[in-house]
């Protein structure tokens, strides 16, 4: 079977790309589905007494999902500083290549039916300035040629930045296979409305809201596998 993948990627740092990949990851898994995880570059890191890095959303996600491998298994550019990939390789004196993002890919899709690959930051957070070469992260969604999930809160402004993501998106024309609303409350009447509009004004379907603290991601198997390319 030829592997195939998903891209999670965000409104924005910090909306729960991380998270939102544990729980996808693990409800395909649950349906005994070989799935696996890969995040080409991650910083913040966990550093250890030894000097050597944990990168802890690898971690996340692999304990969430009952993988056992290594976390530095599942991340091709991984650096202790909390700031933009671009800035944390810079500053590691490393060049990140979208040549070498996909060599691993693909690497890893050899012993996966399916793949979860997570972003990092929003949409077109950048992976190198340097030297005129630019990367963002639509770069290499575009070089994995695999469609995207957006990932965004379920709260106030969400309507604004879901709106920008998703026309930057189809401009570079990265494939949508629908929006995930992280932090739902589905008491809240500006969540409930929030949804509603999305869908309205985007014409893409919310294919999940998913409660704060949640450990479960509600969609059933066939729309799981309608999202894999």
């Amino acid at each position: 079977m030829v592997c195939k993948s998903v891209f999670i990627s965000a409104t924005g740092t910090d909306v729960g790309k991380t998270y939102i990949s544990a729980l996808l990851v693990k409800k395909m898994r649950a349906y005994s589905l070989n799935c696996g995880y890969y995040k080409p570059a991650l910083s913040g890191a966990i550093i250890r007494q030894d000097g050597s890095l944990i990168p802890g959303d690898c971690d996340f996600v692999l304990k969430t999902a009952g993988i056992n491998v290594e976390p530095k298994s599942c991340v091709t550019y991984c650096f202790e500083d909390a700031v933009s990939p671009h800035l944390a390789a810079q500053r590691a004196g490393v060049i990140i290549e979208n040549s070498v993002i996909q060599a691993e890919y693909d690497k890893r899709c050899l012993n996966y039916d399916y793949l979860v690959v997570e972003g990092a930051g929003g949409i077109t957070c950048p992976f190198n300035l340097e030297n005129g070469n630019l990367l963002l992260l639509s770069d290499v969604i575009k070089s994995l040629n695999i469609g995207t999930i957006i990932v965004a809160d379920g709260g106030l402004g969400t309507i604004n930045s879901v709106l920008l993501t998703v026309e930057y998106a189809k401009h570079r024309d990265i494939p949508i296979k629908g929006i995930i609303l992280n932090n739902y409350d589905y008491k809240d009447f500006m969540h409930v409305d929030n949804k509603k509009q999305i869908e309205y004004l985007t014409g893409i379907k919310v294919i999940a809201c998913v409660a704060k603290g949640s450990n479960e991601l509600h969609i059933s198997k066939d729309e799981l596998l309608n999202l894999f390319e």
